[in-house]
């Protein structure tokens, strides 16, 4: 799996799921997980269902939300677009979340899993994630 995942190229910067490893890992999204598993596999899982490890993607709800960047973060509650007022609980513009830079994105998706029902709040990964062996994520990639 890990050579499908290094071809499974980001926009931008041309970061992969290996890299993702990485990022994940340390900004500590290893620690929001509710089951022992490695956890970086938890967080390359989720972005490759959410977004297809699309930083860019923006998805448009019809009530004018979006859903942006590689976690598919909901401008409802946790992001601010600038045209729309929200919650914002992750401080931070939804665009911000648009890019190969990861760390605000992994940020916001630890809090959310940290202030809801952890990963279980996104449907793609109680749908493909969860109860999965995430191990495989990262077969043959050399830690």
């Amino acid at each position: 799996m890990c050579a499908d995942l290094s071809k499974q190229v980001l926009r931008l910067k041309g970061a992969n799921g290996w890299d993702l490893h990485f990022e994940l890992g340390w900004v500590g999204l290893d620690h929001v997980t509710h089951r022992p598993v490695s956890p970086p596999y938890a967080g390359i899982c989720l972005a490759y269902y959410t977004s297809g490890f699309d930083t860019e993607l923006v998805d448009h709800e019809p009530d004018g939300s979006t859903n942006n960047g590689i976690f598919q973060i909901s401008s409802r509650t946790w992001c601010r677009n600038i045209d729309r007022r929200g919650p914002n609980r992750c401080h931070v513009y939804c665009t911000d979340l648009l890019d190969s830079n990861l760390k605000d994105s992994v940020v916001c998706a630890m809090k959310i899993s940290q202030e809801t029902q952890g990963l279980s709040s996104w449907e793609a990964w109680r749908h493909h994630c969860q109860g999965q062996d995430l191990s495989d994520w990262v077969d043959g990639c050399d830690f």
